[in-house]
């Protein structure tokens, strides 16, 4: 199932309810048993992502280098909070436990790139870059 579930995400790029019923008929399981394990992966949407994934660390290095006021930044810059996307469809926002990027608390993601020792100020000028 996992995979089938994997196949219709790099199709529509999230899971819409249709392919988690249609996937549910053809394996011939009840579609609550479908929706269960499509929930339980992040790596499955069930919303549209938007253009950029943001990444924000909540890791405990983050947190004791004051990650509050950067997630705060973004939230604000973007007009959403952490599972939502813009609604200009350009950001999704997720909050991660970690990076890889400890050394450079506090940090995020944007795609495939690291931004770390950020501050909020320097939030706007990164997301900038971005649309």
């Amino acid at each position: 199932m996992l995979v089938l579930l994997e196949r219709a995400r790099d199709v529509y790029g999230y899971l819409p309810d249709h392919a988690l019923t249609g996937l549910a008929d053809r394996l011939g399981l009840p579609v609550v048993d479908v929706y269960a394990v499509a929930t339980f992966y992040r790596s499955l949407p069930k919303r549209p992502s938007g253009k950029h994934i943001i990444k924000v660390c909540k890791s405990v290095p983050c947190y004791l280098k004051y990650n509050g006021p950067v997630i705060d930044a973004i939230e604000k810059e973007l007009g959403i909070g952490p599972g939502q996307t813009s609604r200009d469809g350009l950001f999704s926002l997720q909050m991660v436990n970690c990076i890889g990027a400890c050394d450079k608390a506090p940090a995020m993601m944007i795609d495939d790139m690291v931004f770390g020792d950020l501050t909020p100020d320097g939030v706007s000028a990164i997301l900038a870059g971005y649309r």
